[in-house]
């Protein structure tokens, strides 16, 4: 069932009208985006790029892990497309978004400037975001309540070793959908969720966030960290992840409203590609956990 509030039919970057002027971005009140793991191949920062484009808001949260200082320390990899998400993060500041950078372990460097703000950006340990339908949400990127992180924090880079070698396999994977003609799918996220310690961790991890989010009186909570793009009541508290942008290129939307949205970005028709090269729409948004399809 289609939500009153959205168009009967996404956009169509291609249908540039008789006056050939492009469509207007997306309007959005918020945006809320993690885990773009810049500094690593597994970034799929054309994606970002065009999602970017056609979306704009009031307030941009970066939820933690945008740049991997990790991967960045064991060798430098900066191609010009993760330059030119900087570019245009920055470019969207000094138009009037307000942008509020939480960092999380990957970037955990910046955690050095909370308090501080780099080229109209705010660098800030955690945040506060008051819905247009006055729900109070509590924005962290999560890793504070990883166990592993924590508690073993070797094993965490040894986990980070083995899942940058799975997305190497990932990209290779989808390469060859791509010349199939097949959309772009996460082998690596398929992997993940079928082991079951895995998916006993997601679900502790999100019942802590919840509960902590409980605890503090708020609303519900905005995280990233692992990966895995949700809206779920928890007990009360609506539990909200924005998912990342090496696996499941996804991003939570504040509409005008006051609804929160998951928009995936990957899930485009005609191949693995980004979706300038064809001028696709997504094919998904998720509403309030419903997914809803559009023809």
């Amino acid at each position: 069932m289609k939500p009153r509030d959205l168009p009967d039919k996404m956009l169509d970057p291609r249908d540039d009208g008789a006056a050939g002027v492009a469509p207007a971005p997306r309007r959005c009140r918020a945006i809320w985006l993690s885990d773009i793991h810049l500094g690593t191949a597994g970034c799929k920062a054309e994606y970002l790029l065009d999602f970017l484009k056609h979306h704009d808001c009031e307030t941009l949260y970066l939820v933690g892990d945008i740049v991997d200082g990790w991967q960045l320390r064991k060798g430098w990899y900066w191609p010009r497309a993760h330059n030119d998400v900087v570019q245009k993060l920055l470019r969207k500041a000094r138009k009037g978004t307000r942008v509020v950078f939480v960092p999380g372990n990957h970037d955990e460097f910046a955690r050095q400037f909370v308090g501080l703000a780099f080229g109209d950006i705010e660098v800030v340990d955690e945040a506060i975001h008051l819905t247009a339908d006055g729900r109070r949400f509590w924005v962290v990127h999560g890793d504070h309540f990883d166990a592993v992180i924590q508690r073993a924090r070797w094993l965490a880079f040894v986990g980070d070793s083995l899942y940058t070698l799975t997305l190497a396999l990932n990209h290779w994977f989808n390469r060859l959908r791509s010349r199939m003609g097949l959309c772009y799918w996460s082998l690596s996220q398929y992997l993940k969720h079928r082991v079951k310690n895995a998916v006993s961790f997601i679900s502790d991890f999100e019942g802590a966030l919840a509960d902590e989010a409980r605890r503090r009186g708020f609303d519900g909570v905005v995280c990233g960290h692992i990966h895995k793009a949700e809206i779920r009541d928890i007990g009360g508290v609506l539990y909200c992840n924005d998912g990342d942008w090496v696996e499941s290129l996804s991003a939570l939307v504040e509409t005008p409203e006051g609804e929160l949205q998951l928009v995936f970005w990957g899930e485009m028709g005609g191949g693995a590609r980004p979706a300038q090269e064809r001028g696709h729409r997504p094919l998904a948004t998720r509403q309030t956990g419903e997914e809803v399809r559009w023809t």
